[in-house]
């Protein structure tokens, strides 16, 4: 398998940082939602997105090890406050 690019859905705090509301980036050969966020974390902006940033594959949140496809939707979800 090769690098593939998938596209990633951010919102709140992630979109700030990264100006945009979906962003493409690269992922190694059978990526990880771990492989999304340190991908997203490495883009312009990027390096303020927390560490405790989520992951959702397909509406779903997954932990950082599960496995992602390309085709897969994917958002990265920031730590929310609320009261």
């Amino acid at each position: 398998m090769s690098a593939a690019t998938a596209t990633v859905l951010v919102f709140a705090r992630v979109a700030d940082l990264l100006g945009a509301e979906r962003v493409s980036v690269l992922l190694p050969p059978a990526p990880t939602a771990g492989d999304v966020l340190a991908a997203l974390r490495a883009l312009p902006g990027g390096e303020g997105i927390p560490a405790s940033t989520r992951i959702a594959v397909n509406h779903c949140f997954v932990a950082l090890d599960a496995a992602i496809g390309t085709s897969d939707e994917i958002a990265a979800i920031p730590p929310v406050a609320g009261g």
